[in-house]
Parts: C-alpha cells; sequence; structure tokens
C-alpha cells in the first residue's frame, strides 16, 4: 500500500536486504507522455495570458516553465537535487533532508531514507500556536537560506512535502521542481532587498525592475506608485515588528499576481528567473498562513540575508548560529588537513 501520493508518482514504505527502512517513490506509468503533450498544447495558454497580461512575455515564460517541468520527470535529477540539500543541511538542529539512495535510484524510481512525522492538517488542528510558528519559522528558514547561501530554490512549498515534529523540526520533501541560481541572479534579488527593504530607496527599486525586465522601462508611473504595488510581497520583512501570516495577506498576494486591473497588468512582466520563484508567494505563503506563523520575520531575514548577516533573533537562530559555527570549523579543519598533509612515509617503514 501507498504511504503517500507525489505529483507525478506513488510513495511506498520499504525495508532495505540490509534491514533499513525506506521510501520508494515510484512514477506513475504513462505520466510522461501525458506531460508531454500538456507541455506541447502550452503555447495556446500562454498567447491568452500574453493578451490578458500586454507587459507580460510568454515566450521566456514558457520556456522556463516547460524546462522545470521536464526536469520533475527526471528522478535522477531529483536525487541529485534532494543530495544536494542533504548535504548541506546535514547534521542542521531543525531542517532535516532524507538522505538518498542513489544504488536504488533510476530514472523512474527514487529511494531515500525513511521520514517521519506529522502532516500540516494535524499540526494546523492540533498544535499550539507556539508550535505553529516554530515550524513555521523553520521553513521560512529553510527556503531563504537555501535560496542565499545555496543558490537553490525547491520551488514545491506543497503542504504534503513536510513533515513536523515539536520544537520547530521539520523534514522536506520532493526535489523534484528545483531551481538553481546563478550568483548574478542571487545578486539581483539582493539588491532588490537592500533598495526597498533596507535603503528604502524607490528610484532605486524602480530601476532594478526596469534593468530586470520585471517592469517596463518608461511605465507612466510614479516611483511611489511601483513601490506602492511591489512592496505588499516584501510587507512581513519591511521592518521589525511581530507579524502572523494569514490567509488574508496571503489571498491579496495571489491576487496581486493575476490581477488584470490596474497598471501593473500592462507594464509587469515575469522574466525566466522570476518565473520558479513565484512559488514563495502562491505557495509558501499559503502554508505559513496555514500554521499561523507568528515572528519578526524581519529579524530572522537579517539572519538569512548576505548583505545583513544579523545576529541570532530568536531561540532557532541561536540554535542554527551553532551549526553554522561548527560547519566552518569543519570547513576550516579539512582546508588546513589538504593543505598540511602527514609526513610521507619511506617505503619499508611503519
Amino acid at each position: 500500500m501507498p504511504i503517500a501520493a507525489a505529483s507525478i508518482g506513488q510513495v511506498h514504505r520499504a525495508i532495505t536486504r540490509d534491514g533499513r527502512a525506506v521510501a520508494v517513490k515510484v512514477q506513475y506509468p504513462g505520466v510522461d507522455e501525458a506531460i508531454a503533450a500538456d507541455l506541447a498544447n502550452s503555447d495556446l495558454i500562454f498567447r491568452v495570458m500574453g493578451m490578458l497580461f500586454p507587459g507580460l512575455d510568454p515566450g521566456p515564460l514558457v520556456a522556463e516553465l516547460r524546462e522545470r517541468l521536464g526536469e520533475e520527470l527526471d528522478y535522477r535529477l531529483e536525487a541529485e537535487n534532494q543530495a544536494r540539500f542533504a548535504e548541506f543541511y546535514r547534521g542542521h538542529p531543525f531542517i532535516h533532508v532524507p538522505e538518498v539512495l542513489p544504488e536504488l535510484s533510476t530514472g523512474r524510481v527514487l529511494t531515500t531514507e525513511l521520514a517521519v512525522g506529522a502532516r500540516l492538517a494535524e499540526v494546523e488542528a492540533g498544535w499550539s500556536p507556539e508550535e505553529r510558528s516554530l515550524a513555521g519559522e523553520a521553513i521560512f528558514r529553510f527556503v531563504f537560506r537555501s535560496l542565499y547561501r545555496l543558490h537553490v530554490f525547491n520551488g514545491d512549498p506543497h503542504p504534503g512535502n513536510y513533515l513536523f515534529r515539536p520544537g520547530g523540526r521539520v523534514t522536506f520533501l520532493d526535489f523534484g521542481l528545483v531551481k538553481r541560481f546563478s550568483a548574478a541572479e542571487v545578486k539581483l534579488f539582493e539588491s532588490m532587498v537592500r533598495a526597498i527593504a533596507l535603503d528604502r530607496d524607490a528610484g532605486a527599486y524602480r530601476a532594478i525592475l526596469e534593468e530586470a525586465g520585471v517592469l517596463t522601462r518608461g511605465a507612466p508611473l510614479s516611483d511611489e506608485q511601483v513601490v506602492a504595488w511591489f512592496g505588499h510581497f516584501y510587507e512581513p520583512v519591511r521592518e521589525r515588528r511581530v507579524t502572523t501570516f494569514t490567509h488574508d495577506y496571503a489571498r491579496s498576494t495571489v491576487q496581486r499576481i493575476f490581477s488584470r486591473q490596474g497598471d501593473m497588468a500592462r507594464y509587469g512582466n515575469v522574466p525566466p528567473s522570476f518565473v520558479i520563484i513565484q512559488r514563495i508567494n502562491l505557495g509558501l505563503y499559503s502554508v505559513l498562513a496555514s500554521l499561523g506563523a507568528t515572528a519578526d520575520w524581519r529579524g530572522v531575514a537579517e539572519e538569512l540575508w548576505p548583505m545583513t548577516d544579523g545576529p541570532a533573533s530568536t531561540p532557532l537562530g541561536r540554535e542554527e548560529a551553532a551549526w553554522l559555527r561548527a560547519a566552518g570549523r569543519r570547513r576550516s579543519a579539512r582546508r588546513v588537513s589538504a593543505s598540511h598533509p602527514g609526513p610521507r612515509q619511506r617505503p619499508g617503514l611503519p
């Protein structure tokens, strides 16, 4: 019997011959042909979107989505993605990514260590507000530390992709839809945050959007209008205060992205590097709203933003800071060991 349903497969519990408990994800037969057919028919959909949103260039958007969704069919690539996350977060005090068993994985079968924990619906219904907020903070840290430090984003913040344990311990599942960003793309995101949240420079923020192709150059909008519209997406981190993610905020965020009303429908665009990251607005904020996650999100963000690299602002932050220090010491020790190998032994000597 399957223990879970993935987007394009089923997950089964199994025991390896050497006694390890594992989760085995098996791709549904024929799903690759079905998705290929859907992607072949996607041009019409995006041409219609281009008519509804005159500022949108659908070509790069189609290409980006086709590439990402095509990658999701290859479980070998998913195994590589998951292994990269698992290696980076190995030993983390509250973020857990199951280890991959590559010798038991193929293009259509993915085998990982078995993880256990509560599902989101159980947490939402029965856990205390404090525990729900710790879980939300762990998810927030995972998403933005991965983006800014690892330069990768797991683009499927689906409610079924988390397993929860008390104390903010969260296991992250399903790495089929992962976007890897270049250093230049991450610097772009950093510059946007700096302009709108740190420097509060409306002109600089607008110039960054125009350079990135998010906003039509010379659009008949004031800098203040641009910041008023885009500032909504940064609302939880624009200043130091305790804020709760709500479904009203999540809904209004989605409405802004898909609204056909107003100037942004005419002058706004979604360049390729922004396509998958919109899942933060479409999925992550909804999950945090379901948890009613409450924190000083600006304080947490300043720990994660490379341009601030702030001190720990919460108990989870202090746990993470200790892990980062220990990881740094291990890296330093490996570098020293590599640059100062032990004395060579002469042949015949013990």
